[in-house]
């Protein structure tokens, strides 16, 4: 019997981790130029082509349903090819699709444009960085690896916000548009091209790695009601978050608190949603992750419902904001780690796209709805209807640890 060479797998695993480094990366820089830089450029665009804000809001709206539309067909794209063509291409597109941006004269060019953000987005941004992931890392190291791009990602309003904010104050938001678009593409590219690999365990065809293999992995997912817990669960957590993000700052400025403090407040969100992620990547070592989901899940539930009890003063803003900013971001390292763990890796980025469709939905229509909830009843009724998805959520993660898998898992990665 052949003997494995200890230095094949010993160079795996260090370029695995290698691959995380580069994607904590392109990731930060992809999320901060592609997604939060629009929250500075807004006025000034709409300021420019002489539209409103809403009309265009809008337009990033259609590019969250662009990524939406994309991301089946970019996971079945990876499950056959792995990550390296795609996202490098995508990062070229969108770093050019930037350039295109900062020269718009109509509304509706923006809004071809942002679609066009939306589908590169699709590409390059967590869905296809973590299939990369998956592919290359066990379950035991899987969990560390997922917290390694997202511990840096997290960062990326901070880092981003402040700094679209500069300079769009000295050039104007035209130039700010070409600065960003120069640092995508100076960081994205190189690391997408020459750093990306798809593991050599991959590479070999067999019947498992198949496209019938594949696709009778798809099936056999898509049959089980576990997998459609999970996503009842992600939708609706997906849904709460978006929302929250969307009118929290306006719920404490409704409960007496100054804008700047209500602003402050609400940015812990994004550093509490890494030490969220912390929390459950050291937790799971010990209890399991659905357990530990659930847990942080029903936890925002009752933070969200207390928080119209105690939110007027300012030290019970600050805990309840901090109680539900804890499960802020855990969904993007639980769900990865859950469907890895239950279905394996041979088709995990197809079985991932079908779950992100909905739950990206889910965010971009959750503002809208809110917005309608406090339009007629106030804040109230949006808490509530925020603490019972999150109930939901964490129903969800409940059901889905009830059952063993109905996959077996001999592709799971031996690293």
């Amino acid at each position: 019997m052949a003997v494995a060479d200890p230095r094949v797998g010993d160079h795996r695993r260090f370029h695995g981790w290698r691959i995380v480094a580069a994607l904590a990366v392109t990731q930060t820089v992809g999320y901060g130029v592609l997604y939060y830089s629009f929250a500075v450029l807004l006025r000034p665009i709409a300021a420019t082509l002489h539209v409103s804000t809403a009309a265009v809001t809008g337009a990033m709206t259609c590019s969250v349903l662009a990524g939406a539309i994309m991301a089946v067909p970019v996971g079945r794209w990876l499950d056959r090819h792995g990550g390296r063509a795609l996202m490098t291409v995508g990062s070229l597109a969108a770093t050019g699709l930037l350039v295109t941006w900062s020269q718009v004269q109509q509304v509706w060019q923006l809004y071809a444009v942002l679609f066009g953000i939306g589908v590169t987005g699709a590409m390059v941004l967590y869905e296809p960085a973590f299939a990369v992931v998956v592919s290359w890392f066990d379950p035991a190291r899987r969990s560390r690896a997922l917290l390694g791009v997202t511990l840096v990602a997290g960062f990326a309003s901070a880092i981003f916000l402040p700094l679209a904010g500069l300079l769009v104050d000295r050039y104007g938001w035209r130039t700010a548009l070409l600065v960003l678009a120069a640092v995508h593409g100076a960081v994205t590219v190189p690391l997408h091209a020459l750093v990306v690999r798809t593991p050599s365990h991959l590479t070999t065809r067999g019947p498992q790695r198949s496209a019938t293999g594949r696709t009778t992995v798809v099936r056999a997912a898509l049959a089980d009601a576990r997998f459609w817990a999970m996503a009842v669960a992600f939708v609706a957590h997906g849904a709460a978050m978006s929302a929250m993000t969307f009118h929290l700052v306006g719920l404490l400025t409704d409960a007496g608190h100054p804008t700047t403090f209500a602003a402050t407040v609400a940015g812990l969100l994004g550093v509490l949603s890494v030490t969220g992620r912390i929390v459950l990547t050291g937790a799971q070592r010990r209890i399991r992750i659905t357990t530990v989901v659930a847990a942080i899940f029903a936890v925002q539930a009752a933070a969200a419902l207390s928080l119209p009890l105690i939110d007027g003063n300012r030290a019970g803003a600050v805990v309840g904001v901090v109680a539900f900013g804890l499960g802020f971001g855990i969904a993007s390292v639980a769900a990865p780690a859950l469907l890895a763990d239950r279905y394996g890796t041979v088709a995990y980025a197809t079985i991932a796209g079908s779950l992100a469709f909905p739950v990206t939905l889910a965010r971009a229509g959750a503002p809208l709805g809110a917005a309608a909830l406090q339009t007629s009843g106030g804040y109230r009724p949006v808490v509530i209807a925020i603490a019972a998805a999150c109930a939901v959520a964490a129903a969800g993660i409940v059901v889905r640890a009830a059952s063993p898998s109905p996959i077996s898992h001999a592709d799971s990665t031996d690293i």
